[in-house]
């Protein structure tokens, strides 16, 4: 099993983190409800949702496999893929659009070189889309994980995911 890091602690294995999983199912087995409460606390302990959880909270919550899949494939939230440390999305609401939105996200897919969905190699990076940050005057907006960008330039993209990639390395060296 590989190896995860989790909430900066010591680095522990999927296997002992399947353990710690069987131990909040227990305690959610009889809940009503618990179905996505249960995939957001796998998820935060992952990084994603791994096929084993979530056969795991299939079988705890006695819900076909089919009815947990579905509800993580329908929420944009949750996802199966191991996301990077940043999750930067790109806002594609009209004004965002009008004003540049597709050539920003171009420009991140070319620079990051992954596509929408997809996470970088070194999983420091992870590209989606969103439709609408709230920000419309201040078209285009991307947000890499809580900051929030505006009037992005395509040219200004290589700086800005510069800002991301120091700040990572930094942490590496401390």
């Amino acid at each position: 099993m590989s190896e995860v890091q989790c909430c900066g602690c010591n680095e522990i294995s999927e296997e002992e983190m399947l353990k710690q999983l069987d131990n909040i199912l227990d305690d959610y087995q009889n809940t009503t409800g618990a179905l996505i409460p249960v995939l957001q606390i796998a998820q935060n302990m992952f990084g994603y949702l791994p096929e084993a959880a979530l056969k795991k909270i299939s079988v705890k919550l006695n819900k076909p496999f089919s009815e947990v899949a579905g509800v993580v494939g329908f929420y944009s939230f949750f996802s199966t893929e191991p996301r990077g440390k940043y999750l930067v999305r790109v806002c594609l609401g009209t004004a965002c659009y009008v004003r540049g939105g597709k050539e920003v996200l171009n420009a991140l897919k070319k620079e990051l070189k992954i596509d929408v969905g997809q996470t970088t190699e070194d999983r420091v990076f992870s590209l989606d889309i969103g439709r609408c940050f709230g920000a419309c005057g201040l078209a285009p907006v991307i947000m890499v994980n809580d900051d929030v960008h505006q009037r992005v330039k395509p040219v200004k993209i290589a700086e800005l995911m510069d800002i991301y990639r120091n700040k990572e390395n930094d942490n590496k060296k401390e």
